[in-house]
């Protein structure tokens, strides 16, 4: 937003501030691996053809690089076997964006798939994290937070189905934020994606302009299998709104029992008594359900999308992928969504139904559960690592590391990552909220709140524009 607002004042033209992300785009990204597909030309015919007077007219952008299909660009969904993948058109998300005035000027790194809460996919590398290289930057929008947290942007484009936005926020210190199930457009390509588990939004350095990127890319669009949520007004204008007296929920431990590290906990202790300090109250308390029977249900879902994502594409192109196409963790996945049958996924898709009931009845006694984002600290880079061929220690770390996340996804309730912390080291740190179906605006106040009480926009990593 405040790049919008020189622009709309004439004190930069979006031309130069293009010049700045590029420039800053070739200074940090040989560093950090966070772009991995620049479209420095397709941004300059944009400018070059007339921006829109949209709220966010001039502001350089990044695309994750899934799903945002852009017309006559490749979208690789950070796998070799789809590294030709371009679109004849721009998705309803990418469109909107371009409405508002976003120049859009390349696309940040994913794994394969986006199936990993690390970004460190065969394709194009591991993106590394700018507070510390050897860590990880998150996943699956690890280039996305790498990139904003560093300022090469203020805002990236992301999509979570199981943390992908709040993990990497998490891991790199800025603010993410995933909406309630059905805010955000999935087509033309899709109608949901992932059953419904993941949703578009994006990664940014302040609360603001999550808000505004959520106010223009928001909504029903044509063909959506079902509607989501109404809001009274536009999320920036709930900003300005101080939440009442919120009753607060705290979750400690893993229903996993996944080993909560303790300065994830001191993180949460801290969140704690500043929610107090606000006038909150707050209390431990844990939504009940079958934590164990949804997490296999959830496994079977994202199988299913995997293989049918690279059966979509074979048809395309006409042959299947080689081995050497396809991440040894991918590949075990897929054979999982071949193996099942319909059958198996019609009951996933009714215990994730039924994963939203029970945390439903939860959010009938509390507005918020906080939580920890992840169970550690970011990783070491190559912890979580796609292409290895022991799966099961692949899973074993994924299951230790994110226990908190996914059932945002399986509920299709809005979460956020809030960065309020940093360990001795000074690595940040963040904590989680959620809330309700629908009451993404109660969490956007709330976030206002807390990023006035403890200002984030001016601590930085030493990987930095």
């Amino acid at each position: 937003m405040g790049l919008a607002e020189l622009v709309h004042k004439k004190q930069v033209s979006p031309r130069e501030l293009l010049e700045a992300a590029i420039s800053s785009v070739e200074e940090i990204n040989p560093t950090i691996n966070a772009v991995v597909l620049r479209m420095y030309e397709h941004a300059g015919a944009t400018i070059d053809s007339g921006l829109p007077d949209g709220p966010l007219a001039g502001v350089p952008f990044l695309l994750k690089d899934i799903r945002a299909s852009y017309a006559g660009v490749s979208t690789t969904s950070g796998s070799r076997f789809m590294s030709n993948n371009t679109s004849n058109h721009d998705s309803e998300l990418v469109s909107r964006y371009k409405k508002a005035g976003l120049v859009i000027f390349g696309k940040t790194n994913t794994p394969e798939f986006a199936c990993c809460p690390s970004t460190e996919g065969a394709l194009f590398g591991a993106t590394l994290n700018p507070w510390n290289l050897d860590l990880s930057a998150g996943g699956s929008s690890g280039g996305a937070s790498a990139a904003v947290a560093s300022r090469i942007v203020p805002a990236a484009h992301g999509s979570d189905g199981g943390g992908s936005i709040r993990i990497p926020a998490s891991c790199c210190g800025v603010f993410g934020f995933k909406p309630s199930r059905g805010v955000m457009p999935c087509g033309p390509d899709l109608g949901e994606a992932w059953n419904g588990l993941s949703s578009e939004h994006a990664l940014t350095i302040s609360v603001r302009d999550s808000a505004v990127l959520l106010d223009v890319g928001g909504g029903r669009a044509v063909g959506d299998p079902y509607s989501g949520p109404s809001f009274g007004r536009s999320f920036l204008e709930q900003l300005s709104i101080p939440p009442t007296k919120l009753r607060i929920a705290v979750q400690r431990e893993a229903l996993n029992g996944a080993v909560v590290h303790p300065d994830c906990i001191k993180a949460l202790d801290n969140a704690i008594e500043l929610l107090k300090d606000l006038g909150h109250s707050v209390e431990e308390a844990v939504p009940e359900y079958d934590a164990a029977a949804v997490g296999a249900a959830y496994t079977v879902i994202i199988a299913a999308n995997v293989q049918g994502t690279v059966d979509s594409y074979s048809d395309q192109i006409g042959r299947e992928p080689t081995d050497e196409e396809i991440e040894p963790v991918i590949r075990f996945l897929a054979k999982i969504g071949h193996d099942r049958t319909a059958a198996d996924l019609a009951r996933a898709i009714w215990a994730m139904h039924k994963a939203g009931r029970d945390v439903g009845d939860f959010f009938l006694r509390y507005d918020m559960l906080l939580s920890p984002v992840t169970a550690t600290p970011p990783p070491a880079i190559g912890t979580l690592d796609t292409n290895s061929s022991d799966v099961d220690s692949y899973l074993k770390a994924v299951f230790e590391f994110i226990p908190f996340t996914a059932i945002s996804n399986q509920a299709g309730i809005p979460s956020m990552s809030v960065p309020l912390w940093w360990n001795e080291n000074n690595i940040p740190i963040g904590v989680q909220l959620m809330s309700g179906y629908g009451r993404d605006d109660v969490l956007f106040s709330l976030a206002a709140q807390l990023e006035q009480a403890r200002p984030w926009k001016d601590v930085k990593p030493p990987i930095c524009v």
